[in-house]
C-alpha cells in the first residue's frame, strides 16, 4: 500500500493502531516508536502522553481494509472430502 496520508494501522496495532500507522507512514519501526513515546511520556510532566494518544485516536482515520468488499471465492477448491461419489 502506498504511503499516502496518515491513518491508524490495521496490521500493526496494539491498542488503536495510532503508533503503527505513524510508523508505517514514515517507514519507521512501530515497536521502537511505541517505546520512545512511552519513555517521553513518563519522563516529561509537560507531555501528557495519554491525552495526546487519545486525541490522535479520535483525529486519525482508520485504514480502509483492502479486503472489505471480498465475498469469497467464485469457484471454491474441491477437495477429496467433498467428492460427490462418496
Amino acid at each position: 500500500m502506498a504511503n499516502v496520508g496518515l491513518y491508524r494501522s490495521n496490521r500493526s496495532n496494539m491498542i488503536a493502531g495510532v503508533m503503527g500507522g505513524i510508523a508505517e507512514r514514515f517507514g519507521w519501526n512501530a515497536n521502537l516508536l511505541r517505546v520512545i513515546f512511552v519513555i517521553v511520556s513518563c519522563m516529561s510532566a509537560a507531555f501528557p502522553g495519554i491525552l495526546v494518544y487519545l486525541v490522535l485516536w479520535l483525529v486519525i482515520p482508520k485504514q480502509q481494509s483492502q479486503y472489505k468488499n471480498m465475498q469469497g471465492y467464485d469457484h471454491p477448491v474441491r477437495t477429496v472430502n467433498n467428492d460427490p461419489l462418496q
